[in-house]
This record gives structure tokens, sequence and C-alpha cells, in this order.
């Protein structure tokens, strides 16, 4: 089970595949809300925790891929 208190600002968010899907602004919740300057429309985008599948390295690996995980934000 993943330790959500780890999960730190500024944390990058990758997918399973290792691909860049964002950057921590906080939790919210059981939320992820991602910074907007990852955004192409400035706007945050929330992904639930339940796809965190670890956090290595002050990293937030994801359960999904990050082209599927991108389909998945809140």
């Amino acid at each position: 089970m993943v330790d959500y208190s780890t999960i730190k600002e500024h944390a990058e968010v990758i997918g399973a595949d290792g691909v860049h899907v964002g950057t921590v602004d906080h939790l919210d919740g059981h939320r992820i809300k991602l910074t907007k300057k990852d955004s192409s429309d400035k706007h945050h985008h929330y992904i639930s925790v339940g796809l965190i599948a670890d956090i290595e390295d002050g990293k937030v690996r994801l359960s999904a891929n990050a082209d599927v995980a991108i389909t998945l934000e809140d």
C-alpha cells in the first residue's frame, strides 16, 4: 500500500511507462492536483490517488501508461 503522505509538492508524476504526466501541485482529498504549467489548456488537472502504483525516488509512478492516465484525469 502506498503512503500518500510521502507525496511532495513539485514531485514529478510519471506513467507506468516512465513518461512525464505532470507535476504535483498538492493533494486535494483523494486526488493529486497537477500544476497548470504542464497543462496545454493552462488549467489544473487531477489524478486519482487510486492510480498510484508507487512513490520512488521522489517521483509518483502511476499504474497506467502516461497516454492512458491523461484520459483518466478528473
